[in-house]
Order: C-alpha cells, then sequence, then structure tokens
C-alpha cells in the first residue's frame, strides 16, 4: 500500500480540533496546516511537514510499504466543496438546454430559441433553461409568445428558480392541457378569461404536467447520460459530494445504474426524496413508508459505500420572482400566496418522516413559510427525537424564526448565487418596500448561532463553486462584476464560508464523520487551487480554476 505526502501547499482544514462537530462556525486560525498523508483514500496525517513524514513513515515501516511525496508548488489546499443543495439530473439535462439566463429581453430569448431550431430543424421539441421574469418585461409570460416565432414545435422553458415551466401552444396540445384540466395541489395553470391555458405553469403544475410529461418519453439511459455530465462539471469545480434535494425514483434508478456498470460513483452522494401532496393524507403517508423502504433497500445494497437517502424534501412554498412565496405582508401588487403544504396538512406528514428517522429539508422562502416550517419542526422536537433537520433558501426571514432555528438546531441551507444583484432586479420589484433590502441576512443567521451549510441550488443557479464563494464574499455579481453589490455588510469572511461550504456541509448531510475536513480518518476529498481565498482579493476568484480536485485520494479532476 502507497502512503502520499502532499506538501508545499497553503492547507486550509475547515477543522479545529478543539471544537468538533461545530460548522457553520468560522474556521479557528489553527484550522491550517504544511502537509497531509493519505493512504487508502482517507487522511491518515495532517500538520506539520517533519511531523508528518516522520508519523507517515513509522507507519508503514513494519509492513514495508512505500511513501511518496506530491509537491503541489504553493498552491491553496482545501476540503473539497459540499453542495449541499443541487438536483442532479436535472442539473445534467439542464446542461444540454438552451441556456437563457442571459438573455435580457424577450426578443432575445426567441431569437436563441429560434437559433437552437435552426441548428437542429428536425428535434421533436426546443427544451430551454434559466429564463429570468424581468427578461420579459411587464407582461406574463404566455403561450402567444413563443407561438410567434415556433408555431408548430413544441417549446418548454424551464424558469432560472425552476418554479415554473412557460411552454407555447404545441407543447400545452402535446400535454393535453385544455380548459379542463385541473390544477394540482400547489399549483397553478395560467388561464384567460375563458378559462383556456395561456401557457405558463406554476408551481407543481409544472412538474406534475410539463416535467411529468418529459421524464416520460426520456429512457434510462438519458438518466444516466444527465448524471455524467452533472458529475463532470462538479468534479471541476473542485466538488467531491453533493446532496440531491428533490430526488425521485427515476433518479435513484439512474444511480444504481452508475454503480452497477461503474462499481461507484465519481463522488459520493447523499439524497433527499421529493414528496408532494397527494390525494389526501393517507397518500402522503404512504409516500413516506415507500421512502422508507428505498432508503432500507439502499443502505444494505451494493450503492451503500457512495448513495445514502438521508430524508425528505418537502417544497412548502414558491418563489418571490413569481411571487408564490408565502408571505407574511402581500407583494407590491396587493398579491399573496398560499403555502403548497398548509400546516395542518403536513402536520402528520412531518410526524411520520421524523419517526422513520428521516431527515426533513423545508423549501421555505416566504418569511411566512419559514414561520410554518419551525413550528412543524418544533413539533418534532418536542417529541424528543434527535433529528438534525434543515431549511432551505431562507431569502426573507425574521429575526425571530433565526432565533427558534438557533434554539432548535435546526440547520440553515442557503445559496449566495440566488442573489447575484444580476438576477435580483425583479426579486426586489415584486416585494416593493423594506423586505427588498432585508433578503438573505446570512449575518444576522451567523450571529444566532445557528448552523450554516452553502450550496448552488443548480441548475436554478450557476453550480460553479468559487463564483458562488465570490458572492459570499462580497455580496457581489459572479455574472456582472461591474453592478454594485447587495448589501456587502452581510457577507461571509473567507474563513467563514470556506467552513460553510465544506464542514458546513458536511454536518447538514450528517456525514461529518466521513468527510468535509482535512482530518485523519476522513475521506481524502479535497481541491487545489492557484488563488488563496483567504489572501488574494475576492476579484481573484472570478478567474481562477481548480487546479485539481481528489476524490477519496484519486485525482478525478486536472486542469
Amino acid at each position: 500500500m502507497v502512503t502520499t505526502i502532499y506538501r508545499n501547499a497553503t492547507i486550509f482544514t475547515a477543522d479545529d480540533a478543539g471544537t468538533p462537530g461545530t460548522p457553520g462556525t468560522p474556521g479557528a486560525p489553527g484550522a491550517q496546516a504544511e502537509a497531509f498523508a493519505v493512504s487508502a483514500g482517507r487522511f491518515t496525517h495532517v500538520g506539520g511537514l517533519e511531523q508528518v513524514r516522520e508519523q507517515a513513515r513509522a507507519g508503514v515501516a513494519a509492513d514495508g510499504d512505500e511513501v511518496l511525496e506530491v509537491d503541489l508548488g504553493g498552491r491553496f489546499v482545501g476540503p473539497g466543496i459540499i453542495d449541499s443543495h443541487t438536483h442532479l439530473t436535472t442539473f445534467g439535462e439542464a446542461v444540454g438546454k438552451v441556456q437563457l439566463r442571459d438573455c435580457r429581453t424577450l426578443e432575445e430569448i426567441r431569437q436563441r430559441l429560434l437559433a437552437a431550431h435552426r441548428a437542429d430543424p428536425r428535434t421533436p421539441r426546443i427544451l430551454g433553461a434559466g429564463w429570468l421574469f424581468d427578461a420579459v418585461g411587464d407582461e406574463h409570460p404566455t403561450a402567444a409568445m413563443l407561438d410567434e416565432v415556433l408555431p408548430d414545435v413544441p417549446v418548454y422553458l424551464d424558469a432560472n428558480d425552476l418554479h415554473s415551466v412557460w411552454v407555447n401552444t404545441a407543447a400545452l396540445e402535446e400535454m393535453g392541457i385544455d380548459a379542463h384540466s385541473p390544477d394540482p395541489v400547489g399549483g397553478r395553470i395560467a388561464r384567460d378569461a375563458e378559462g383556456r391555458a395561456t401557457g405558463m405553469l406554476y408551481e407543481t403544475a409544472g412538474r406534475q404536467y410539463a416535467r411529468n410529461f418529459l421524464e416520460r418519453i426520456t429512457t434510462p439511459e438519458d438518466q444516466v447520460r444527465f448524471l455524467e455530465l452533472a458529475f463532470a462539471a462538479y468534479l471541476e469545480s473542485g466538488v467531491t459530494t453533493v446532496t440531491d434535494m428533490a430526488m425521485n425514483r427515476a433518479d435513484v434508478a439512474a444511480i444504481r445504474a452508475l454503480v452497477a456498470r461503474d462499481g461507484g460513483l465519481p463522488f459520493p452522494v447523499t439524497a433527499h426524496m421529493i414528496i408532494e401532496p397527494g390525494e389526501d393524507t393517507a397518500a402522503d403517508l404512504a409516500g413516506i413508508e415507500e421512502i422508507v423502504a428505498l432508503q432500507q433497500e439502499i443502505a444494505v445494497g451494493p450503492e451503500a459505500d457512495w448513495f445514502r437517502i438521508a430524508g425528505v424534501k418537502f417544497i412548502m412554498d414558491g418563489v418571490i420572482d413569481a411571487c408564490t412565496a408565502t408571505m407574511r405582508a402581500p407583494y407590491a401588487d396587493g398579491t399573496n400566496c398560499d403555502p403548497i403544504w398548509t400546516a395542518e396538512r403536513l402536520r402528520p406528514v412531518a410526524h411520520a418522516a421524523d419517526e422513520a428517522g428521516l431527515q426533513i429539508a423545508m423549501h421555505a422562502i416566504g418569511d411566512r413559510t419559514s414561520e410554518i416550517a419551525l413550528d412543524l419542526l418544533e413539533d418534532c422536537a418536542m417529541r424528543r427525537h434527535p433529528r438534525r433537520h434543515r431549511v432551505e433558501h431562507l431569502e426573507t426571514v425574521t429575526e425571530e424564526t433565526i432565533g427558534r432555528m438557533a434554539r432548535l438546531g435546526v440547520t440553515a441551507s442557503m445559496q449566495p448565487v440566488h442573489c447575484d444583484p444580476a438576477i435580483m432586479d425583479n426579486w426586489k420589484a415584486v416585494l416593493g418596500d423594506h423586505r427588498s433590502e432585508e433578503g438573505f441576512p446570512w449575518k444576522m443567521v451567523r450571529d444566532a448561532g445557528v448552523a450554516i451549510t452553502l450550496g448552488t441550488d443548480a441548475p436554478t443557479a450557476p453550480h460553479e463553486a468559487l463564483p458562488n464563494l465570490y458572492i459570499a464574499l462580497t455580496g457581489g455579481s459572479a455574472m456582472s462584476p461591474e453592478l454594485p453589490p447587495y448589501h456587502p455588510e452581510r457577507a461571509f469572511t473567507p474563513e467563514e464560508a470556506l467552513t460553510a461550504l465544506t464542514a458546513g456541509g458536511a454536518w447538514a448531510g450528517e456525514m461529518e464523520h466521513l468527510r468535509g475536513r482535512i482530518r485523519p480518518g476522513l475521506e481524502a476529498n479535497f481541491l487545489v487551487l492557484d488563488a488563496d481565498p483567504r489572501r488574494e482579493a475576492p476579484e481573484a476568484l472570478l478567474s481562477t480554476q481548480v487546479h485539481s480536485t481528489y476524490v477519496q485520494g484519486v485525482q478525478r479532476h486536472r486542469r
């Protein structure tokens, strides 16, 4: 067996031996080292170079094993990034869609779709992703807007936040949506005065009509290909573990097929299975039972070393951009929106998940929704189960709710890329008052002592780790750096952000005993950068590329 010593690097361990299990707190000044040793996919020794050499050589002397040394050229080394909120297959699929995030007008969107059709006129449908509401203008998106350029080819366009789908008339016909198609629980088909669908599918309507239809015509081979694209893109970004926040059975089947084919995955995956309101509470409870059965099946199968079902995901509301997040006070236009899961409907389902040992993750963007989420998690806590539940996004949240999160030990899972100033004009406009300047209260969450993890929510936002880190450090825009930052006084220090991206993700995913820090005994997952985020100006991150990415001691990516 070979032991490899990595040296001549600036090493950030995200570790403070005096306070294990305290993610979300800054990496202590001593959370650095000169060298570390790796053997059999694990860190074995971390510390000063001579100390690591002595320990490594002593450890292999009796067996006659080999010790190698790798000079990292003075580069920065940190634990591998853990993207604690992503959607793997959807992200991989989005890589092949028409990219619309940078389109600033309706005409730009239409011309890009038209160009895609001209490039491949035989494609049966056009799939796009990433469009922004404010690019369309003051009007709501309609099928007629797309019909003007593509009247005969079905068009399906995922909104940037993945909570709405914009389609043309051909797609409505293909899906069989007409004036008699019912709105699903927690969703809405946009209609005209006569009840005819006008082209927008909000929340669960987008998932249950458009996405379910597209999944039915997607092959298992397609699903595996989507996963491969996502894994490759993440490794290039320095990511060595992810938590998928809305897996379904087709996603699980693709993961299992990849493990069966290759004997493992490019890096470990933790999953939360998505569950949406069914016909009634009995159906919801049956869904929990199915997830538990699948979790237990995976835990004893060949996938167990690489894949784990940790819990369940409840999407409790929508998004601010579409005015579908549930707010304490109405939006600027006087509207508001009911939660997708009411407290009464969700309470028995959350209790069942908690009783079964599932970690609960709740999508809560509106400030009212996060209050409901904490009410339910407090109910679970009173049942005396030591779970590590979490709330996702928290774009608007009251100080009182943050304090309750700290008292209950609930993790705050947030995504800096969601407040890139380049995409916030509509977000601020629909709120229209003081709330538009009170979003994403990172500092308030830190000061309250809430455990924090940072992710990207790809493909609703760019997946790259370094631009995400840049926004966390500055409040500025990775897409348009010339824009003024959004409340930079709330930003993270480099140590805080790096810890939240690594050890924080491990804590949130209940895997801190396996990964997330450069510490003896943990998996040797680490990245190598040319720039040191703690010492160089944050702007350097926008042009820095990941030099190399290691998973369990194996180099999986090299620039």
